[in-house]
């Protein structure tokens, strides 16, 4: 067993206002994924390769830099939106139906993954209707950048001592806060790596090897379930729920959903012309 490093979730408080470690973690993910698709994007335009599949009219074309600004506003504000319903839909609904007003409360905590991927889903369909982009060029883009973000995000959970993992011997085991006097595993460091590590080097270093648009995203909707259903293993469920399917978690119904998601969408697009 190994001591859990004690962090001040808190960066810096003054007065009622505090700038917390898992809200800079946020922060951080959509900058780096921000520039980075604009680093793709001046890539794109300096060299003159046209993608993949691209589209050649007006009505259907690839993502320009001036708009990645505005994409982003969109995507954030999906993200965020689907979280907190994602949460509160898949994980706690029947408190939420009877304290509706309690979803609004997101300083309480309580954010899903499957939700913000939705919500990012929507937000980037209207986008791309709005301002005739391609969606699977734009969602191309976006997605090689995702796991830098979710990386990030899990380190904040780790922070925060939330989402640890079940009771383990294992030799890097911790006593996490909250978590009771038993060791475990520290299973937001697991979902870092392979979420967040693993995932980015493997979207980043296949992205430019002439994929059909839309491959890489659905490369990343099967690599992400399947780590979360790995991981779901070690991680405690969620107290409010337990298991929900057998042995299986709600992280788990929802990730192997994703996986046969991904599946169909990677054999769709690789035959789309």
């Amino acid at each position: 067993m190994i001591d859990y490093p004690a962090i001040n979730p808190e960066i810096v408080r003054v007065g009622p206002l505090a700038v917390r470690w898992y809200g800079m973690m946020y922060l951080l993910g959509f900058a780096s994924s921000y520039l980075l698709v604009r680093r793709q994007i001046k890539q794109r335009e300096r060299t003159g390769i046209r993608m993949p599949g691209s589209a050649r009219g007006p009505a259907d074309r690839t993502l320009r830099l001036e708009e990645a600004d505005t994409l982003y506003t969109y995507l954030i504000v999906g993200l965020l939106l689907g979280a907190r319903l994602g949460y509160a839909f898949f994980y706690n609904f029947s408190y939420y139906l009877q304290h509706p007003i309690e979803v609004f409360a997101v300083w309480h905590g309580g954010m899903s993954f499957h939700g913000g991927f939705i919500g990012s889903i929507g937000a980037g369909l209207l986008f791309c209707r709005h301002f005739k982009v391609d969606f699977w060029h734009a969602a191309d883009l976006v997605i090689a950048t995702a796991p830098i973000g979710i990386g990030l995000g899990r380190l904040g959970n780790f922070i925060n001592a939330e989402l640890y993992g079940r009771p383990s011997d294992v030799p890097w085991a911790m006593v996490f806060p909250g978590g009771g006097p038993l060791p475990r595993h520290p299973s937001p460091l697991y979902e870092f790596f392979l979420e967040g590590v693993v995932l980015f080097v493997v979207l980043w270093t296949v992205k430019g090897r002439g994929l059909r648009p839309g491959v890489l995203t659905s490369l990343f909707i099967i690599l992400y379930g399947s780590f979360r259903f790995l991981v779901e293993f070690f991680r405690e469920p969620d107290i409010q729920l337990g298991f929900v399917l057998g042995f299986l978690t709600m992280g788990q119904v929802l990730s192997g959903l994703m996986v046969l998601a991904g599946v169909l969408l990677f054999l769709y697009r690789k035959k789309a012309s």
